[in-house]
């Protein structure tokens, strides 16, 4: 399986695939993420696409940078993941560096794991030396992905009555950091 990061700024092109995927994750009623591909409408495709990245700090919100993941083999949009280029407060107790998922008709087959890989790859880009990365203790899939990825939990903490497990993932092989 050959994965390709599609950026927000080729997300146009891939229109027809982007909402099969949004489509079917719209289907499931579950809350989708990460945040960036839910904050605006999907079905207004071309201000969806503008809302992809945010480039300049504004009130509560950071820089942030959306990619999303075709399967080349079968052409199919398989997931999305967005990097916040710095923490906020907000960020640093909850939401952390990194948001992705998986559409569900894909999971269960390694692309999130490798999702996660890719964002990292990402981050180095941007220079995150350490990235921090959240998930409910309940989502054992995320828990297993961000693990197969370096994370090292620090500690879990409460957020609106959910408890959140906070990892941490050292990109300088430096792991004192």
């Amino acid at each position: 399986m050959t994965l390709r990061l599609i950026p927000a700024r080729e997300a146009p092109a891939y229109r027809a695939q982007i909402l099969d995927m949004m489509e079917e994750w719209l289907a499931t009623g579950e809350t989708i993420v990460p945040y960036a591909i839910r904050r605006q409408d999907v079905h207004d495709f071309p201000a969806w696409c503008a809302s992809l990245e945010q480039t300049k700090p504004q009130e509560g919100l950071v820089p942030d940078s959306t990619f999303l993941c075709l399967e080349e083999e079968s052409g199919q949009m398989v997931g999305a993941f967005n990097i916040r280029h710095w923490l906020n407060d907000s960020l640093l107790l909850n939401g952390g560096h990194v948001g992705d998922g998986v559409r569900p008709s894909r999971r269960r087959q390694g692309i999130g794991t490798r999702l996660v890989a890719l964002a990292l790859e990402e981050c180095r880009k941007l220079g995150i030396q350490r990235v921090l990365m959240v998930c409910d203790r309940e989502n054992i899939a995320s828990r297993k992905t961000i693990e197969r990825n370096g994370g090292v939990l620090e500690n879990e903490v409460w957020v609106d009555g959910v408890l959140e497990q906070r990892f941490w993932i050292d990109l300088t092989g430096n792991a004192s950091l």
